[in-house]
């Protein structure tokens, strides 16, 4: 398969399928091209080849296929909305957007493209990998992906797979989605904020354009809910695999999940039952911990009994999830699939007969009341379980265990909570408002936002000047919307044009929004990967080391050598790289000014303090005894710096900080602070709105800045024209040797 840097043709995820032509849909089965003319692919105008046949054959064995027919007569009709409902494993996430691509050039795309949008990046990628093989048709050209930060669609691309972040954002420029004919939002049970928030705004857009077609792919247990939300459209319900699994439970050993979930991978190989095996986990650290231990007990196992590939599977993995779908080397070869609640949608392998539940997953949840997050580990819905069951439903019928009890089975949860009750509202708020949405409650939600979280969001936008008196956008509101970036981010960037520290703060804000770019080493080198890390440390703080390090990973050419000396991810700072790109792009776009670079000077340290504050004052601590107790100027829970914290990290050992500035808290077991600098009062008082130090909840530190800002207002009455507090608390800073660079 050619374009976009993607490999040859791989089988691809999740379910195979595609229909091209009325041919297809006859009953008897097509030329293969051995006899007569050659049938040719009407997208490209070339003849097939054999692998589209090969294919062809094995999309015909699917359920969805039964359901053809069906599903084109309605999309076909007047209702403007079709639902799909189906377990997981039967074709719909590759069949659907194929066969709406063949009612689009039955009209000659006359309304518009397809666009199809995935709950995850990476489900996007890997399907519009396999779709593009199905189609027998070359990805990056009439089939695409667009994801955050990467773009792999041209003028010729017709059927484009995107992650449903980025249609939602492609309606600030397009509220109507005028170059689409058919929106297909697949794996809407996952319930994400842009896939709800899509759901209400497209119900819009068919009242304003009805030849718009739409199409929701879901789970069963969700199709009631959606029938009454979008106004009992006509359903196609896909038939599931049979018979279904044979069904165990099995308490977990005393060792935990994890090794509960490896012996009973090692008992199915020595077994030499045939088929792979999925792992269901909680976490991203489970599957580490598990694909590291069934790696190691398989050296012992005898070479009689075949290979074992462990594959994990969760967002980290980037394009190595398509290892999923190659061919196997030799034919014994057994894979085991370790991954999370990824693993729930959009991702189908025909040949696993063994799947294992832990029935737990780990989730961030938002707390409104504290703006934190909170880890927190808490079984699955009825739901998932239901689906993960699914995946081993075939012939033979396969064995699903679950490593927790029938009671528990029973006390857990009818469904999956909304991501829309679990998640920060500021960016969905900024994106509504930018589409003249001036009411949160214009907009349709299968389930509405919690009133304190859209109050808290409205709050958040207000103190970072993003809307003005009624309420709606201003203009800096505006320029924050144009940006792919948190509000408080944007603000912080947005601010850095006033304070000239444009090229640190745009790579700040890649470097941060790209994946942590630091990675443990191995045991025998941690010591020599520590020392080298340590040097690129900044003592004015951990923003000021993430510039260090992109600055040195610039100069080395981005060498993968100096990443692995340095215990850097190279793939983490190639992303920061082409997000810098993005931003700079986006200030090039709306005429944003971009001063030269002065990083390293003390004048440039002030700056980009200055920016930070602007954006990032709601997140701001104060060691309240000086011996690293911090507690949050919002709210009174207590925090600690994170152990990878550069203030901890160099030598000799220095007293914790007295303010600093954070980027990240999240509630769980230690409750760190991640990506932490040093700040001045002074610059609190200055920066921030007066309004939001006044409604500081109760606390010493808020009486301390109320006191503060009395000297300094009582300075200007006293003192004429004198220099700006920032400048003067920056230079005694500067003078006291508490923020000297190195």
């Amino acid at each position: 398969m050619a374009g976009c840097g993607a490999p040859g043709p791989l089988p691809g995820p999740s379910d195979p399928g595609s229909a091209l032509g009325e041919e297809e849909e006859e009953d008897e089965e097509p030329s293969l091209g051995c006899d007569g003319d050659l049938e040719v692919n009407p997208y490209d105008g070339l003849p097939f080849s054999s692998r589209y046949y090969e294919l062809l054959r094995q999309r015909r064995e699917l359920p969805v296929w039964t359901t053809k027919y069906s599903f084109m007569e309605h999309l076909e009709g007047s209702s403007g909305i079709v639902l799909v409902s189906g377990p997981p494993g039967t074709g719909k996430s590759t069949q659907i957007p194929q066969w709406c691509t063949e009612y689009a050039l039955s009209l000659q795309f006359a309304h518009g493209l397809v666009a199809c949008t995935q709950p995850h990046s990476l489900a996007a990628l890997s399907l519009s990998l396999r779709v593009a093989d199905e189609m027998d048709l070359n990805l990056g050209h009439e089939v695409g992906y667009c994801v955050p930060h990467e773009d792999c669609c041209t003028a010729e691309t017709i059927l484009r797979f995107c992650s449903d972040e980025m249609l939602l954002r492609e309606m600030t420029s397009d509220p109507l989605l005028r170059q689409y004919g058919v929106v297909v939002l697949d794996e809407a049970q996952e319930r994400t904020v842009p896939t709800d928030a899509l759901l209400g705004l497209l119900k819009d857009v068919l009242r304003q354009r009805p030849a718009l077609r739409l199409v929701v792919v879901t789970a069963p247990a969700l199709e009631p809910r959606l029938r009454a939300f979008c106004g009992d459209p006509p359903v196609v319900r896909v038939p599931g695999h049979s018979p279904p699994p044979q069904l165990l439970y099995r308490e977990p050993l005393a060792r935990g999940r994890v090794a509960t979930a490896c012996q009973a991978v090692l008992d199915i190989h020595r077994r030499q039952e045939p088929g792979h095996v999925l792992i269901f986990l909680a976490s991203e650290q489970e599957i580490s911990e598990c694909c590291a231990a069934i790696q190691t007990e398989a050296v012992a196992l005898s070479p009689a009994l075949g290979p074992l590939l462990v594959l994990p599977l969760h967002p980290g993995v980037g394009r190595a999830a398509q290892r999923l779908y190659e061919a196997p080397e030799e034919s014994r070869e057994r894979r085991v699939i370790v991954t999370h609640w990824l693993g729930d949608s959009s991702f189908s392998l025909g040949t696993v007969r063994f799947v294992i539940d832990s029935g737990l997953e780990l989730r961030s949840v938002y707390n409104p009341r504290i703006r934190a997050e909170s880890q927190v580990l808490r079984p699955i819905s009825r739901s998932q379980a239901e689906s993960r069951m699914q995946r081993a439903a075939g012939s033979p019928p396969g064995t699903c265990l679950r490593l927790y009890s029938e009671a528990f089975e029973q006390r857990l949860p009818p469904s999956p909570a909304p991501h829309v009750s679990e998640t920060s509202l500021s960016r969905l708020v900024l994106l509504l408002k930018r589409l003249d949405i001036a009411d949160m409650g214009q907009c349709d939600f299968l389930d509405r936002p919690a009133p304190e979280s859209l109050m808290q969001a409205l709050e958040d936008l207000d103190y970072l000047a993003a809307l003005d008196d009624d309420g709606n956008l201003s203009e800096v509101g505006i320029i924050m919307s144009e940006f792919p970036l948190d509000p408080q981010l944007a603000k912080a960037l947005i601010a850095s044009c006033e304070f000239d520290c444009v090229e640190e703060m745009v790579s700040l804000a890649a470097m941060l929004t790209a994946s942590p770019c630091f990675v443990p080493p191995s045991t025998h080198l941690e010591e020599a990967v520590a020392l080298r890390r340590r040097a690129l440390l900044h003592p004015n703080g951990d923003h000021f080391t993430l510039i260090n390090i992109f600055n040195a990973f610039q100069q080395h050419a981005g060498d993968e050598g100096w990443c692995r000396k340095h215990g850097v991810g190279v793939e983490e700072l190639r992303l920061a790289g082409t997000v810098r790109a993005e931003l700079l792009e986006v200030m090039r776009r709306i005429e944003l000014p971009v001063s030269p670079p002065a990083f390293g000077s003390d004048a440039n340290t002030l700056n980009i303090q200055r920016a930070l504050i602007s954006g990032y004052f709601l997140k701001i601590a104060r060691d309240i005894d000086g011996s690293g107790n911090y507690v949050m100027l919002t709210h009174k829970h207590v925090a600690h710096l994170a152990p990878a914290c550069g203030y901890l990290l160099r030598p000799p050992p220095r007293r914790p900080p007295p303010w600093v500035l954070y980027h990240e808290f999240t509630i769980s077991q230690d409750n760190c602070l991640q990506v932490v600098s040093e700040i001045q009062p002074q610059m609190l008082v200055e920066l921030a709105p007066q309004y939001y130090l006044s409604n500081l909840p109760p606390s010493e530190g808020r009486d301390l800045l109320m006191e503060l800002r009395e000297k300094m207002v009582a300075a200007e009455d006293v003192l004429p024209g004198p220099e700006p507090l920032a400048e003067a608390a920056g230079r005694e800073a500067v003078e006291g040797d508490v923020c000297v660079l190195q």
